[in-house]
């Protein structure tokens, strides 16, 4: 009986254990995506109207933000047309 309580307590404790694990790791990532969107608006601010940093200090820090230009250009694209990017979304001829 005592040894069958044991591993109820230990599968308990073990699932309890990953289901935090689960949480905070799933906390942290939406923390970093809102850091590095932070971050993007620091950097590219001026876009839109808020004061943007020292010019130098902004072109230093441009090859770190790649993945965010290629986005806002395909962003730019699709303002044009946002019919036509559905349309592109859902491959129809």
């Amino acid at each position: 009986m005592k040894g069958k309580l044991r591993r109820l307590y230990t599968t308990l404790k073990e699932t309890i254990t990953q289901v935090h694990r689960r949480k905070a790791t799933e906390i942290l990532l939406f923390e970093l995506s809102e850091m590095e969107n932070i971050f993007a608006l620091l950097v590219l601010g001026s876009f839109i109207g808020i004061p943007s940093p020292n010019p130098i200090l902004t072109l230093e820090l441009l090859p770190h933000m790649e993945e965010e230009l290629w986005t806002m250009v395909s962003r730019a694209d699709f303002a044009q047309d946002p019919l036509g990017g559905l349309i592109s979304l859902l491959e129809l001829d």
